[in-house]
Protein backbone atom coordinates (compact mmCIF):
# COMPACT_ATOMS: atom_id res chain seq x y z
CA UNK A 1 0.00 0.00 0.00
CA UNK A 2 1.49 3.22 -1.10
CA UNK A 3 1.24 5.72 1.76
CA UNK A 4 -0.61 9.09 0.49
CA UNK A 5 1.19 12.12 1.45
CA UNK A 6 -0.72 15.56 2.22
CA UNK A 7 1.06 18.27 2.74
CA UNK A 8 -0.72 22.04 4.11
CA UNK A 9 1.01 25.09 3.24
CA UNK A 10 0.70 28.51 2.99
CA UNK A 11 1.63 32.35 1.52
CA UNK A 12 2.89 33.17 4.92
CA UNK A 13 3.44 32.36 8.60
CA UNK A 14 0.20 32.71 10.80
CA UNK A 15 -2.64 31.84 8.80
CA UNK A 16 -3.75 28.74 11.00
CA UNK A 17 -1.94 26.42 8.74
CA UNK A 18 -0.88 24.25 11.77
CA UNK A 19 -4.19 24.13 13.75
CA UNK A 20 -5.63 22.58 10.24
CA UNK A 21 -3.16 20.06 10.13
CA UNK A 22 -4.15 19.46 13.87
CA UNK A 23 -7.36 19.23 13.27
CA UNK A 24 -7.25 16.77 10.49
CA UNK A 25 -5.28 14.59 11.89
CA UNK A 26 -7.83 12.71 14.34
CA UNK A 27 -9.85 11.98 11.39
CA UNK A 28 -7.39 10.41 9.35
CA UNK A 29 -6.72 6.63 10.06
CA UNK A 30 -3.30 5.68 10.73
CA UNK A 31 -1.53 8.70 10.29
CA UNK A 32 1.91 9.97 10.23
CA UNK A 33 3.23 13.48 11.12
CA UNK A 34 5.82 15.68 9.59
CA UNK A 35 6.52 19.18 11.05
CA UNK A 36 8.32 21.01 8.12
CA UNK A 37 8.05 24.61 9.06
CA UNK A 38 11.60 24.01 10.24
CA UNK A 39 12.23 27.59 11.15
CA UNK A 40 9.21 27.46 13.42
CA UNK A 41 8.24 24.18 14.23
CA UNK A 42 5.86 24.22 16.29
CA UNK A 43 3.07 20.94 15.89
CA UNK A 44 4.42 19.60 18.65
CA UNK A 45 2.65 22.00 20.74
CA UNK A 46 -0.50 20.78 20.34
CA UNK A 47 0.08 17.09 20.92
CA UNK A 48 1.53 15.04 23.93
CA UNK A 49 4.55 13.30 23.84
CA UNK A 50 8.20 13.54 24.25
CA UNK A 51 10.90 12.98 21.59
CA UNK A 52 12.64 9.53 21.06
CA UNK A 53 15.35 10.66 18.76
CA UNK A 54 17.45 13.45 18.54
CA UNK A 55 20.31 13.47 16.21
CA UNK A 56 22.92 16.63 14.70
CA UNK A 57 21.85 17.72 11.21
CA UNK A 58 24.79 18.83 8.80
CA UNK A 59 23.96 20.85 6.53
CA UNK A 60 26.91 21.92 4.83
CA UNK A 61 30.82 22.33 5.30
CA UNK A 62 32.52 25.47 6.69
CA UNK A 63 36.27 26.60 6.75
CA UNK A 64 38.26 25.20 9.70
CA UNK A 65 41.72 27.13 9.90
CA UNK A 66 44.53 25.34 11.44
CA UNK A 67 46.45 28.23 13.34
CA UNK A 68 49.79 26.13 13.34
CA UNK A 69 49.80 26.34 9.48
CA UNK A 70 48.13 29.44 8.72
CA UNK A 71 50.98 32.76 7.72
CA UNK A 72 48.89 34.79 7.94
CA UNK A 73 48.94 35.88 4.11
CA UNK A 74 45.53 37.16 4.12
CA UNK A 75 44.80 35.36 0.54
CA UNK A 76 41.88 33.75 2.40
CA UNK A 77 40.23 37.22 3.21
CA UNK A 78 41.33 38.56 -0.24
CA UNK A 79 39.30 35.66 -2.39
CA UNK A 80 36.36 35.41 0.28
CA UNK A 81 33.36 36.86 -1.60
CA UNK A 82 31.27 36.72 1.64
CA UNK A 83 33.88 38.55 4.14
CA UNK A 84 33.99 35.80 6.31
CA UNK A 85 37.71 36.77 7.42
CA UNK A 86 38.47 39.00 9.76
CA UNK A 87 41.83 41.21 9.34
CA UNK A 88 43.07 38.59 12.16
CA UNK A 89 42.64 35.58 10.10
CA UNK A 90 39.98 34.48 12.15
CA UNK A 91 36.64 33.01 10.29
CA UNK A 92 33.19 34.75 11.19
CA UNK A 93 31.27 31.64 10.81
CA UNK A 94 27.92 32.97 9.89
CA UNK A 95 29.08 34.43 6.93
CA UNK A 96 31.09 31.44 5.81
CA UNK A 97 29.21 29.61 2.84
CA UNK A 98 31.34 26.95 2.53
CA UNK A 99 32.21 27.67 -0.97
CA UNK A 100 35.58 26.46 -0.66
CA UNK A 101 38.25 28.99 -2.16
CA UNK A 102 39.86 29.62 0.54
CA UNK A 103 41.06 26.18 1.00
CA UNK A 104 42.06 26.05 -2.52
CA UNK A 105 43.66 29.49 -2.43
CA UNK A 106 45.52 28.92 0.84
CA UNK A 107 49.34 28.34 0.02
CA UNK A 108 49.86 26.38 2.78
CA UNK A 109 46.95 24.06 3.17
CA UNK A 110 45.98 25.33 6.41
CA UNK A 111 42.17 25.53 5.66
CA UNK A 112 40.37 22.96 5.43
CA UNK A 113 36.11 22.78 4.95
CA UNK A 114 34.56 20.48 7.89
CA UNK A 115 30.83 19.46 8.67
CA UNK A 116 29.00 22.13 9.93
CA UNK A 117 25.39 21.42 12.58
CA UNK A 118 22.77 23.89 11.32
CA UNK A 119 19.45 21.90 13.05
CA UNK A 120 18.46 19.05 14.92
CA UNK A 121 16.12 16.18 13.79
CA UNK A 122 13.34 14.88 16.45
CA UNK A 123 11.39 11.17 16.34
CA UNK A 124 8.41 11.31 18.57
CA UNK A 125 5.05 9.14 19.30
CA UNK A 126 1.59 11.04 19.66
CA UNK A 127 -1.79 9.87 20.69
CA UNK A 128 -2.26 9.95 16.63
CA UNK A 129 0.95 8.64 15.07
CA UNK A 130 4.47 9.23 14.80
CA UNK A 131 5.77 12.12 14.29
CA UNK A 132 8.63 13.62 12.41
CA UNK A 133 10.14 17.13 13.00
CA UNK A 134 13.82 19.62 12.97
CA UNK A 135 14.54 22.88 14.08
CA UNK A 136 16.99 25.14 12.25
CA UNK A 137 19.26 27.00 14.26
CA UNK A 138 18.38 30.66 13.78
CA UNK A 139 20.53 32.43 10.68
CA UNK A 140 21.19 29.23 8.94
CA UNK A 141 19.85 28.91 4.87
CA UNK A 142 19.71 25.39 4.55
CA UNK A 143 16.11 24.74 5.26
CA UNK A 144 15.30 23.08 1.94
CA UNK A 145 17.49 20.18 3.04
CA UNK A 146 16.32 19.93 6.64
CA UNK A 147 12.75 19.70 5.35
CA UNK A 148 13.93 16.95 2.81
CA UNK A 149 15.64 15.06 5.61
CA UNK A 150 12.13 15.48 7.90
CA UNK A 151 9.95 13.87 5.12
CA UNK A 152 12.82 10.66 4.83
CA UNK A 153 12.63 10.09 8.45
CA UNK A 154 8.40 10.63 8.29
CA UNK A 155 8.13 7.97 5.10
CA UNK A 156 10.82 5.44 7.12
CA UNK A 157 7.92 6.15 10.21
CA UNK A 158 5.26 5.22 7.57
CA UNK A 159 7.14 2.41 6.75
CA UNK A 160 7.61 0.95 9.82
CA UNK A 161 3.95 1.43 10.95
CA UNK A 162 2.18 0.85 7.71
CA UNK A 163 0.33 4.01 7.80
CA UNK A 164 -2.15 5.21 5.50
CA UNK A 165 -1.24 8.93 5.58
CA UNK A 166 1.33 10.94 5.73
CA UNK A 167 0.05 14.94 7.24
CA UNK A 168 2.42 17.11 6.57
CA UNK A 169 2.70 20.69 8.30
CA UNK A 170 4.65 22.47 5.44
CA UNK A 171 6.51 26.03 5.67
CA UNK A 172 5.05 29.23 3.95
CA UNK A 173 5.80 30.72 1.00
CA UNK A 174 7.52 30.16 -1.91
CA UNK A 175 11.09 29.61 -1.34
CA UNK A 176 12.97 26.14 -1.56
CA UNK A 177 11.53 24.74 1.67
CA UNK A 178 7.83 25.46 0.42
CA UNK A 179 9.41 23.22 -3.12
CA UNK A 180 11.23 21.02 -0.69
CA UNK A 181 7.86 20.45 1.34
CA UNK A 182 5.58 19.84 -1.87
CA UNK A 183 7.84 17.74 -4.67
CA UNK A 184 6.55 14.32 -4.46
CA UNK A 185 3.55 15.22 -2.54
CA UNK A 186 -0.26 13.73 -3.32
CA UNK A 187 -2.66 16.44 -2.46
CA UNK A 188 -1.63 20.13 -1.26
CA UNK A 189 -4.10 22.11 0.80
CA UNK A 190 -3.47 26.25 1.19
CA UNK A 191 -4.64 27.78 3.65
CA UNK A 192 -5.30 31.68 3.60
CA UNK A 193 -7.43 34.72 5.17
CA UNK A 194 -9.92 36.80 3.01
CA UNK A 195 -8.08 39.54 2.92
CA UNK A 196 -5.59 41.47 -0.23
CA UNK A 197 -2.15 40.33 1.16
CA UNK A 198 -4.18 36.83 1.07
CA UNK A 199 -5.11 37.14 -2.21
CA UNK A 200 -1.47 37.78 -3.35
CA UNK A 201 -0.10 34.70 -1.50
CA UNK A 202 -2.70 32.69 -3.23
CA UNK A 203 -1.59 33.48 -6.27
CA UNK A 204 2.26 33.25 -6.25
CA UNK A 205 1.77 29.77 -3.95
CA UNK A 206 -0.40 29.09 -6.75
CA UNK A 207 2.14 29.65 -9.73
CA UNK A 208 4.47 27.60 -7.92
CA UNK A 209 2.18 24.50 -7.24
CA UNK A 210 1.43 24.38 -10.74
CA UNK A 211 4.34 23.74 -12.01
CA UNK A 212 4.03 20.27 -10.16
CA UNK A 213 0.62 19.38 -11.56
CA UNK A 214 -0.46 18.46 -7.82
CA UNK A 215 -4.46 18.16 -6.86
CA UNK A 216 -5.02 21.57 -5.01
CA UNK A 217 -7.51 22.60 -2.17
CA UNK A 218 -7.88 26.04 -1.13
CA UNK A 219 -9.06 26.40 2.47
CA UNK A 220 -10.18 30.30 3.62
CA UNK A 221 -9.87 30.52 6.92
CA UNK A 222 -11.59 33.41 9.10
CA UNK A 223 -13.70 33.42 5.97
CA UNK A 224 -15.84 36.11 7.75
CA UNK A 225 -13.08 38.65 8.44
CA UNK A 226 -13.65 40.35 5.10
CA UNK A 227 -16.06 40.30 2.74
CA UNK A 228 -14.43 41.77 -0.01
CA UNK A 229 -11.47 39.84 0.68
CA UNK A 230 -13.10 36.79 0.50
CA UNK A 231 -14.96 37.77 -2.55
CA UNK A 232 -11.46 38.16 -4.03
CA UNK A 233 -10.16 35.18 -3.99
CA UNK A 234 -13.77 33.46 -4.48
CA UNK A 235 -13.16 35.51 -7.95
CA UNK A 236 -9.95 34.60 -8.84
CA UNK A 237 -10.47 30.61 -8.14
CA UNK A 238 -13.46 30.95 -9.95
CA UNK A 239 -11.15 32.26 -13.01
CA UNK A 240 -8.24 29.58 -12.10
CA UNK A 241 -10.80 26.47 -12.06
CA UNK A 242 -9.62 26.37 -7.95
CA UNK A 243 -11.59 24.44 -5.30
CA UNK A 244 -12.66 25.85 -2.71
CA UNK A 245 -12.88 22.91 -0.59
CA UNK A 246 -13.57 24.56 3.41
CA UNK A 247 -14.03 28.11 4.91
CA UNK A 248 -13.66 28.73 8.42
CA UNK A 249 -15.54 31.23 10.08
CA UNK A 250 -13.40 33.09 13.20
CA UNK A 251 -14.55 30.68 16.24
CA UNK A 252 -13.54 31.20 19.69
CA UNK A 253 -13.83 27.98 20.87
CA UNK A 254 -10.99 27.01 18.28
CA UNK A 255 -8.76 29.88 20.11
CA UNK A 256 -9.29 28.63 23.45
CA UNK A 257 -8.53 24.63 22.26
CA UNK A 258 -5.23 26.24 20.99
CA UNK A 259 -4.29 28.16 24.20
CA UNK A 260 -5.38 25.01 26.25
CA UNK A 261 -3.26 22.98 23.76
CA UNK A 262 -5.89 20.73 22.77
CA UNK A 263 -6.76 19.59 19.03
CA UNK A 264 -10.35 20.44 18.38
CA UNK A 265 -12.82 18.04 17.79
CA UNK A 266 -15.90 17.98 16.26
CA UNK A 267 -17.29 16.84 20.24
CA UNK A 268 -15.46 19.85 21.57
CA UNK A 269 -16.27 22.04 18.73
CA UNK A 270 -20.00 21.74 17.08
CA UNK A 271 -19.51 23.86 14.06
CA UNK A 272 -17.24 22.12 12.34
CA UNK A 273 -20.25 19.70 11.72
CA UNK A 274 -22.47 22.91 9.98
CA UNK A 275 -18.94 24.04 7.82
CA UNK A 276 -18.55 20.66 6.75
CA UNK A 277 -15.55 19.48 7.87
CA UNK A 278 -16.05 15.94 7.54
CA UNK A 279 -16.78 16.21 4.31
CA UNK A 280 -13.71 18.24 3.80
CA UNK A 281 -11.40 15.33 5.35
CA UNK A 282 -13.59 12.71 2.81
CA UNK A 283 -12.66 15.17 -0.22
CA UNK A 284 -9.21 15.27 0.64
CA UNK A 285 -8.15 11.60 2.07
Amino acid sequence: MKTKEIVVISGKGGTGKTTLVASLVPYLNSVVLADCDVDAPDLKILFSGENKTSEEFIGLKRASIDKDKCIKCGKCREHCKFKAFTEEIDIIYDKCEGCGVCEYVCPVNAIELKDSVVGHLYTRDTEYGSMAHARLIPGEETSGKLVARVRKEAKLLAEKTNAEYIIIDGSPGIACNVISSITGTDKVIIVIEPTLSGLHDLEKVHRLINRFNLPIYVVINKSDLSNSGRKGINDYCLEHNLNIALEIPFEENIVKSIVNKQIPSLEEVDFFRKIGFIEFVDEVR
